[in-house]
């Protein structure tokens, strides 16, 4: 898993693990999605890539927060709780 580290005042460096607190994690439904490339435009983490003609999602780095699925304009992305797997 890759982890960004980032500068923190006096403190020096930590490393930043934006989906160590995701409660509830973004699925794309394929047949739904358009390649409209909106869920990676409002992506706060750059978590969404577009990557061999698609739209994948990096677990790595999503904190969950639902943007993605709340700008689909084709309600393509769904928001499930961690663990349950889709």
């Amino acid at each position: 898993m890759r982890k960004f580290v980032t500068p923190v005042g006096n403190e020096g460096m930590y490393i930043l693990d934006t989906a160590s607190w995701r409660i509830v994690k973004p699925v794309m439904n394929k047949e739904k999605c358009v390649e409209c490339g909106i869920c990676l435009t409002y992506c706060p983490v750059n978590s969404i890539e577009f990557k061999s003609d698609k739209y994948i999602i990096n677990y790595d780095f999503c904190k969950g927060c639902g943007i993605c699925s709340n700008e689909c304009p084709k309600t393509a992305i769904d928001m499930i709780e961690e663990g349950d797997e889709r």
